[in-house]
């Protein structure tokens, strides 16, 4: 890997807080990895494999449940996301996160993507229309809602809230954006126009998803990290994960020879 990684992780584990009958659990142990900037990394693995759990640790998504420990480090550039001064608010708006289920806020299509600047920054009007624009153009959905921009989000289709809710994330100017299943619930012609977004946005920022489609990652990665059990398998450039794997386990799962009812002890 060329260059200052975007996100590096050192030594981070994570675990669901059990009981005495049923100790903690761990979801993610002893991570260490570095995301290139500019690029696109996909995570892929089993289901259950903590490959959202990942995802949600770069920028303190567990915080919200009193039930996850973590440990280890996790560093944006040179600032580091968990023994930090800074507000959380303010990690989240350099590390933006784009969830699997696509929900539009309550309100207008303008308003939606305008709601993290009117938050974080002081605008003019003149100023919101164009950031508006802007960002909908950068998610090639403002030639489709342009003249309905003061309707509901929500009469919105799925793939069309889905980049919505990209240009939402964008609209907050993060650094690097997190993608959960962005496509899952999508038909196949809205999930081809995330791809394509996804692909013109990673010469702009950094960008980290989850996929439970190999050709989905060979078509958009890389560089793809491999989870099972919660450990990072294989890592590296996605041409040489994908086809050419050096662990058994990463060449079993790209076979197809592991599927999510069939993870075993590595």
């Amino acid at each position: 890997m060329k260059g200052k990684p975007a996100i590096s992780v050192k030594n981070f584990n994570l675990t669901y807080t059990g009981t005495r009958e049923n100790p903690d659990n761990y979801a993610l142990k002893n991570i260490n990895i570095n995301f290139p900037r500019n690029r696109l990394t996909a995570i892929i693995g089993p289901s259950g494999c903590g490959k959202s759990s990942l995802l949600k640790s770069l920028n303190r998504l567990h915080d919200l449940n009193q039930d996850v420990k973590t440990s280890g480090e996790v560093h944006l550039g040179n600032t580091p996301v968990y023994k930090t001064s800074l507000p959380v608010p303010e990690i989240r708006k350099k590390i933006g996160y784009v969830p699997q289920k696509p929900t539009p806020l309550p309100m207008s299509i303008y308003k939606n993507v305008a709601y993290g600047p009117r938050i974080h920054s002081s605008y003019s009007s003149y100023e919101l229309n164009s950031l508006v624009e802007t960002y909908l153009r950068k998610v090639n959905l403002w030639t489709e809602v342009k003249d309905r921009l003061h309707s509901p989000a929500a009469e919105l289709s799925v793939g069309q809230i889905q980049r919505l809710c990209l240009a939402r994330t964008l609209a907050i100017e993060p650094e690097v954006i997190l993608c959960d299943e962005v496509t899952s619930a999508l038909d196949p012609i809205s999930s081809k126009k995330v791809e394509e977004t996804l692909l013109k946005l990673k010469t702009d920022y950094t960008i980290i998803m989850v996929t439970h489609l190999l050709h989905q990652a060979e078509r958009l990665a890389d560089y793809v990290v491999f989870l099972y059990l919660g450990e990072i398998i294989e890592k590296g450039p996605a041409d040489s994960v994908l086809k050419n794997p050096e662990h058994r386990l990463t060449k079993e799962f790209v076979k197809g020879q592991i599927n999510n009812n069939s993870i075993q002890t590595a």
